[in-house]
């Protein structure tokens, strides 16, 4: 039984599970609801991993999306739902049988197919090696290449969003904003909506900093992890954010999955 107002869509599959959740999110569009989470089950193998999850979405009263390309897999998902009454949508099998169908040819069930090494998958290679190479600054000469360009201050998540980014195609660079340093001239210079800033609640930027230095073994008392210098860094960024008129981005709280789709919708709907 749910104990709370929020509502969960569980997507499922027995690949990457990026089909179910873009057809989630597309239908989501089309409501008001606001308090919807989306929680993905990737690389399924086994009935008893589908068999867990469904019981899990009855416990909550969960929405089911799956792309399941193993027919046993999908059976299974059909039976468990129907045992357990839940609402399960299957994406791809109906396409599959409308395909067998129409032309007579049966499907090859691998999963994996859409990953194989075609022209998509060099392209996301390539923007994989570039974002290695434009992390944190360290080569401002590539910059009028990137698809994108992110700005924020320290721990504010923007090596591994440039990282998931760039497993979605995007060449993306980043570059810390300092107070002390001025920013790249060269970032004046590029189209504003391919420049995204971070920000973030100086509370919590402060935890992760104290977090930081823990890891390191330092003191969280150090001046990195202070309030005070925290808010002064994250006003120093608002002010050259709103200077170059970027869109800004507050990530407070936000999954890097999540921030990633809000910057590739914001992308899809400015060209």
């Amino acid at each position: 039984m749910k104990i709370d107002n929020q509502h969960w869509i569980y997507i499922c599959s027995d690949n990457m599970g990026e089909t179910a959740q873009a057809v989630a999110k597309a239908t989501l569009r089309q409501f008001q609801m606001e308090d919807i989470q989306l929680k993905r089950f990737s690389q399924l193998q086994y009935e008893e991993e589908i068999r867990t999850i469904v019981q899990e979405a009855a416990s909550i009263q969960a929405l089911i999306i799956y792309t399941l390309v193993q027919p046993e897999l999908r059976e299974m998902m059909r039976l468990e739902a129907a045992l357990c009454n839940v609402q399960a949508i299957d994406i791809m099998g109906p396409a599959m049988k409308g395909f067998v169908h129409t032309f007579h040819d049966p499907p090859r069930r691998n999963p994996k197919l859409p990953h194989m090494m075609d022209e998509e998958y060099y392209r996301r290679i390539e923007a994989m090696e570039f974002a290695v190479r434009n992390d944190d600054g360290k080569n401002l000469t590539e910059l009028a290449h990137a698809d994108l360009v992110i700005i924020g201050v320290s721990r504010t998540s923007k090596t591994p969003l440039s990282i998931y980014l760039a497993h979605k195609g995007y060449k993306t660079a980043n570059i810390p904003i300092v107070p002390e340093v001025q920013p790249p001239e060269i970032l004046q210079h590029l189209t504003a909506k391919r420049v995204i800033g971070l920000t973030m609640k100086a509370e919590q930027l402060v935890r992760i900093r104290e977090a930081r230095l823990h890891d390191l073994g330092l003191s969280p008392g150090a001046k990195y992890a202070e309030l005070a210098r925290v808010e002064l860094e994250l006003q120093y960024a608002q002010q050259c954010m709103e200077r170059m008129g970027c869109v800004i981005i507050d990530v407070t709280n936000r999954a890097i999955e999540e921030t990633s789709e809000i910057i590739i919708d914001y992308l899809q709907q400015s060209l």
